[in-house]
């Protein structure tokens, strides 16, 4: 970890002009974030299998409304150089990413100067539906969305194949999902719209509202979670009728 650490360090130094240097002359000192941001993967990080464990790769550093402004001008250096410590950690470690690197600052109201805290998540990367229109109006005339990660995506009958790999419909890069993790079907009836789950003989399953099931109908606000990624339905009022019975 010192090695690391130093590298930083040394780096940064080389980066910063005089005013970037006096800018962290404020109590929070970018080393300082480093470690955190070190100490943050170690504590988040939980096994996958025998000789593979998770960490986050989504992380934000919060900061006092002072240090936050001090900082803020120079935050796209910094957040390069922490990424890189981030990276250079988790390679050292052995550890996996969820996904791509991403380290952002806010401000926090209820820090004073020279406190920080850092908050992360595990955010994979999603591949939409090849040929799929993610336009404004196709989300909102869609009766079925999936929400990932922020991002919706809306799905046609007959569904869609979630999984890591190339055969899936829409992929996620998340190393908790399998290749072909899981199926969400849509069928049409006269009532409206039914949404079914299926797992596609999945490593670690799949969990409907904390359930594992092989196969259940959903409803709207369901949220399945698919190795380490929740993935949440939305079913327009029309079509939400058809599934009120689901789990």
């Amino acid at each position: 970890m010192a090695g690391v650490l130093q590298r930083f360090e040394q780096r940064l130094e080389t980066a910063v002009t005089g005013a970037f240097a006096r800018a962290f002359r404020s109590a929070v000192q970018p080393v300082e974030i480093a470690a955190a941001l070190q100490r943050e993967v170690d504590n988040s990080a939980h096994i996958l299998s025998r000789d593979r464990m998770l960490v986050p790769n989504d992380f934000t550093v919060e900061l006092s409304q002072p240090d936050h402004e001090r900082l803020s001008q120079f935050s796209d250096t910094l957040s390069t150089e922490l990424a890189r410590l981030v990276d250079e950690h988790v390679r050292e470690q052995r550890y996996t990413l969820a996904g791509p690197l991403s380290i952002s600052f806010s401000e926090s109201s209820d820090l004073s100067t020279g406190r920080f805290r850092v908050r992360s998540r595990t955010n994979a990367s999603v591949t939409p539906v090849s040929g799929q229109r993610m336009t404004e109006t196709t989300i909102r005339s869609s009766d079925v969305l999936l929400e990932i990660n922020g991002m919706q995506h809306p799905l046609t009958p007959p569904g869609v194949v979630i999984g890591r790999g190339k055969e899936a419909q829409l992929r996620i890069d998340d190393p908790g999902i399998s290749r072909q993790h899981a199926k969400i079907s849509l069928k049409e009836s006269e009532g409206g719209t039914i949404v079914t789950v299926s797992d596609l003989g999945s490593t670690n399953g799949v969990i409907l509202n904390g359930n594992r099931v092989d196969s259940a109908p959903v409803r709207d606000g369901s949220e399945i979670l698919l190795g380490n990624t929740s993935v949440v339905i939305r079913i327009a009022a029309q079509a939400a009728d058809q599934n009120s019975d689901g789990a």
